[in-house]
């Protein structure tokens, strides 16, 4: 669908001329000829861009430009002016107006601005799009890969049917989860999230299970675990994939029976909760290599929904930035307008491995950083030249320090898991299970025999 320009002009001549080449040129045009007309016609469509004369009849072009911002952040303004000046450009450029034209102007220039600023400016909702949207309120999105993901999960929101989303690690995959329970009638209820690899064993067990007094060392008290705390609403185990297998066995029981057994108690307690999950993990490589049950994957695979990374979803880059800078600015109590044109192409066309994570960071170091109302280039380039910092999740983390530790202390040990063992403090059961996890063979590390002459 061709893009929605509104026209702002009070010289009749001009505004049709303009309508024509901008409808040549395969752009949906609306013309109004005052500011209170514009805005009126704002309450009822929702162009992707305002291009304004900026003397007019009721009010200039940089009031109306401030009453658009106000309501519709992300939609870029261009100022068409006959008496332009430079200060009257900087001064327009400093409150956030994308592009700023002096007439006469070539019709190319034109068209080439308005080009640049559907390419790379924020638009607002889509014109048909429903008020009913509350429920995905946090997740910041025009592409059409993420409306059809959303509409999906819109669809299955009102089933119990238990859902693995995939993705890589900060494509937001918590947010799709709370968005699937806002849209679910079990809305009211609670959503509760906790990540599977962030957890030791013998604890994650006790936080979603629950346990009576004395179960353990330690438990002074009953404890009433996550599935049972998630009552009447919604359960978000993150990391699935990082989950032991024994605790893996007992998720299959809860799933199966729908009850859960506190640690230490001979009594089940019924549950009512949808479960979601999800992993940045191939399962069924894990599965392939025994890692992951097959039977708790069919129970929790019921639908799948795949996050893109950033890079497959790049026209939301401008989207986010600017969704970004509105928080930030409050953050950093800093008068942001918002980024440059150059400055916002050179996010848009970054790498980021790290997806909507390292591009928060990124937006926030810039914040952090800017003098100015708008964004210029270099701070995005410095962000940009930064050295690249490998963006790893809690549970990742965990398990690359877990590993290099067990590599450190079969080294230190020369291959004998029952020193490492003792060194780490772990009983060699328990240590021959992690080396398993990590695919380590403590053989290799053995010094190998010398050779006798």
């Amino acid at each position: 669908m061709s893009a929605h320009i509104l026209l702002v002009d009070d010289d009749a001549d001009l505004l049709k001329l303009l309508s024509m080449r901008l409808s040549a040129a395969g752009y949906n045009v609306t013309a109004v000829g005052t500011a209170d007309a514009a805005l009126a016609r704002l309450a009822i469509e929702r162009p992707q861009l305002v291009l304004s004369d900026v003397r007019l009849p009721d009010r200039d072009g940089l009031s109306l430009f401030d009453q658009i911002r106000a309501q519709y952040r992300s939609l870029p303004v261009i100022l068409l002016t006959a008496h332009g000046t430079i200060p009257d450009a900087v001064e327009a450029t400093a409150r956030g107006v994308f592009g700023y034209l002096t007439k006469p102007f070539d019709s190319k220039v034109l068209l080439d601005k308005i080009a640049q600023a559907l390419a790379l400016s924020a638009t607002p909702g889509n014109p048909g799009s429903s008020h009913n949207d509350s429920w995905r309120a946090t997740i910041v999105s025009r592409s059409t890969r993420m409306a059809s993901l959303l509409a999906e999960a819109k669809l299955i929101a009102g089933s119990d049917a238990s859902v693995l989303i995939r993705g890589e690690s900060g494509t937001g995959k918590e947010l799709l989860a709370q968005a699937i329970h806002q849209a679910s009638p079990r809305a009211q209820a609670p959503f509760i999230a906790i990540n599977c690899g962030a957890i030791p064993e013998a604890l994650l067990e006790s936080e979603l299970f629950g346990h009576i007094k004395g179960a353990f060392t330690g438990a002074v008290a009953n404890h009433q675990g996550l599935f049972q705390a998630a009552g009447g609403g919604t359960l978000f185990l993150d990391e699935i994939g990082d989950m032991p297998l024994p605790l893996q066995v007992k998720l299959l029981r809860v799933l199966q029976e729908r009850s859960v057994r506190p640690v230490g108690s001979s009594q089940s307690v019924p549950i009512d909760v949808r479960l979601l999950s999800a992993t940045h993990r191939d399962l069924d490589v894990a599965m392939a290599e025994g890692q992951f049950r097959e039977d708790l994957y069919y129970r929790l695979n019921v639908v799948t929904l795949s996050l893109p990374s950033l890079a497959e979803r790049r026209e939301d880059i401008p989207l986010l930035v600017n969704h970004f800078l509105v928080k930030l600015s409050e953050k950093y109590q800093k008068r942001l307008n918002g980024f440059s044109p150059e400055s916002l192409e050179a996010l848009a066309t970054a790498p980021w491995p790290g997806n909507v994570r390292q591009l928060y960071n990124a937006v926030e170091q810039v914040c952090a950083l800017a003098t100015s109302p708008i964004i210029p280039l270099s701070l995005v380039q410095r962000a940009l030249r930064a050295p690249a910092v490998e963006v790893l999740s809690y549970s990742e983390a965990k398990q690359r320090f877990e590993r290099d530790y067990l590599v450190r202390l079969l080294k230190l040990t020369d291959g004998s898991v029952a020193d490492a063992a003792r060194l780490a403090e772990r009983n060699r059961t328990e240590f021959y299970r992690l080396l398993q996890k990590h695919d380590l063979t403590p053989g290799l590390f053995r010094e190998p025999p010398p050779v006798v002459e």
